[in-house]
């Protein structure tokens, strides 16, 4: 027996010792770069989180500057008594400088924002425009700054892909560490700006890495705690809108209630969502039949902006006055849908015209407006059986939020760390899950991913959707008089036919092709010219592209999965 006993310990400690020189062997290898890449990791989240708040605290100092107020957090309760001319010029010339500022520093105009860094995490390896990022968020700045009604965290979002990109490319990161890094990034810019860590590296990995790999998680959960600590040094521990009336929630009985509410408010962001690009697409017409310049466009909404303004000071800037009003019950039913309805419009003019800025402050306002005016409803129709209305603008803020970012998630931590509310957590996700869920049926599941389906990139669908789009007809061709490449005589007759692609094309097209006609087996490259007959390089093969797709996505999921 005891030589039985002798034998197991001696095998446990055998086996205890291998797995010890192994590991010792794995950080000897690893262990260094690992800790290397975690204090890269902490630098980006120090430097996103001090360009949030640079940005949060330069926004303020202008604002105040251009409306002449002391106390910016009380700005829609001090433009009352502006005169209407001022109300009206302020926002007119912010939208003539921010015109002028995305027509020589950008190639198409447009602001950058959290779809690009989506796009540039799927699509680029990690990187995203440099040029064009400082310029939009200099124009977002300026938007915000004079009158714009839209969010601050997009514009600083983009502002920390430029950091990181700026790192990325300096260390020379392949496309996984770059991803990271942009997640970093992301992570402390969003935990800089709402003072939430948890949501900060959630947000980074729901929303714009699109996964949940162990081996990002780290760093991103570094760079956000980072980012927090950045933000605390200057404002303290303290939450971003006060809660003075709890929330009393009664279990069960009013569940149904949080429903309904969640359904309304996925109908109201999907309408906000719909407003914007219906309002994007109406300017643009209009801009190109009249001729108009491009750097007039955000003036024009901008003088709209001002003429809002003059009845309804509300709209102005990020809004996170008239929210905690909502929070707090201090909106009358009526007062609440008026101001949803401005609210929309706003946002739509905003942003359709091109002034910069982002949809998630927006989006908490007018989310908290509707959860309080249907609290109102519903309390008052159920008095015995119902909390407070001011649960409802709780659950409401989240539920539109929720559903325009396409992060139910991170957006349930978001509004809990707002508010520092924890109780009441069963309402709110009630609510963000109905309006998430009805609202990805309606747009391709969130405000970032359909700003990127209408430019043509397929990022809804992860990345079946757009792998494809990573490769160039030219990579994976047979070259022409190679020994498995089709004949000239076939090729031409293909190109007499029709059918055929330029090098420089992406596989998605080919596949198309090769979709519409089942006896197509190969399809001719020729070289991207503007002359009536450019010349063959080559032949794509269906199995070709097939197996390039099989590859990329095997790739993309041992990413995801390690």
């Amino acid at each position: 027996m005891q030589r039985f006993v002798n034998s197991i310990i001696q095998r446990l400690y055998s086996d205890w010792l291998s797995q010890a020189k192994a590991s010792w062997k794995v950080f000897r290898h690893r262990g260094p770069s690992q800790f290397q890449f975690w204090l890269i990791a902490l630098v980006i989240g120090c430097s996103a989180g001090a360009a949030a708040l640079f940005f949060r605290k330069i926004i303020n100092w202008l604002q105040a500057l251009a409306y002449g107020t002391e106390d910016v957090d009380f700005i829609h309760s001090f433009a009352e008594g502006l005169p209407w001319y001022v109300l009206l010029l302020i926002p007119t010339c912010g939208g003539l400088v921010v015109g002028l500022v995305l027509h020589f520093f950008t190639p198409d105009a447009r602001v950058r924002s959290v779809a690009d860094v989506i796009e540039g995490a799927a699509l680029n390896n990690g990187r995203v425009e440099r040029r064009a990022g400082l310029a939009s968020a200099l124009a977002s700045l300026i938007t915000l700054s004079t009158g714009g009604s839209s969010g601050r965290e997009g514009p600083v979002v983009h502002l920390a892909g430029v950091i990181s990109t700026w790192v990325s490319n300096w260390i020379h990161a392949d496309g996984i560490t770059g991803r990271d890094l942009l997640g970093c990034a992301v992570a402390g810019a969003v935990s800089a700006s709402f003072n939430a860590p948890i949501a900060g590296a959630l947000f980074a990995l729901e929303v714009v890495l699109r996964h949940f790999a162990v081996h990002a998680f780290a760093p991103i959960v570094i760079a956000s705690v980072a980012g927090t600590v950045i933000n605390r040094l200057e404002f303290g521990n303290v939450a971003e809108f006060d809660l003075r009336t709890p929330g009393e929630l009664q279990f069960y009985v009013e569940l149904p209630a949080f429903l309904l509410l969640g359904a309304v408010c996925g109908v109201v962001a999907v309408v906000l969502m719909r407003s914007i690009f219906f309002t994007e697409q109406v300017m643009t017409t209009v801009q190109t039949a009249s001729g108009l310049p491009r750097w007039l466009r955000p003036a024009i909404s901008g003088a709209l902006l001002g003429f809002i303004a003059i009845w309804f000071p509300h709209i102005i800037g990020v809004g996170y006055e008239t929210t905690a009003r909502a929070l707090t019950g201090s909106l009358t039913v009526q007062q609440c849908m008026l101001f949803v309805v401005i609210k929309v419009a706003a946002v739509a003019i905003t942003m359709g015209g091109r002034m910069g800025g982002g949809v998630f402050s927006p989006s908490l306002m007018v989310g908290a407006m509707t959860g309080l005016a249907f609290g109102w409803v519903a309390t008052g129709i159920f008095p015995d059986i119902s909390g407070t209305h001011t649960l409802y603008a709780f659950a409401g803020m989240g539920a539109v939020a929720a559903a325009v970012l396409g992060a139910p998630i991170s957006t349930t931590l978001i509004v809990f760390e707002l508010t520092g509310d924890w109780q009441i957590g069963l309402a709110v996700m009630v609510a963000i899950s109905v309006s998430t869920a009805f609202a990805s049926q309606v747009v391709d599941r969130s405000f970032f991913l359909t700003q990127l389906e209408n430019r043509g990139l397929h990022c809804a669908a992860g990345p079946q959707g757009y792998v494809l789009q990573l490769q160039s007809c030219g990579d994976v061709m047979r070259p022409l008089h190679s020994s498995r490449c089709a004949s000239e005589e076939l090729c031409a007759a293909l190109i007499a036919a029709g059918t055929v692609l330029p090098v420089s094309a992406t596989l998605d097209r080919s596949l198309a092709l090769f979709d519409r006609d089942d006896t197509l087996d190969f399809i001719p490259i020729v070289e991207a010219s503007d002359s009536d007959s450019p010349a063959l390089l080559g032949a794509l093969y269906h199995v070709d592209v097939l197996k390039a797709y099989n590859a990329a996505l095997a790739e993309a999921a041992a990413e995801e999965h390690s």
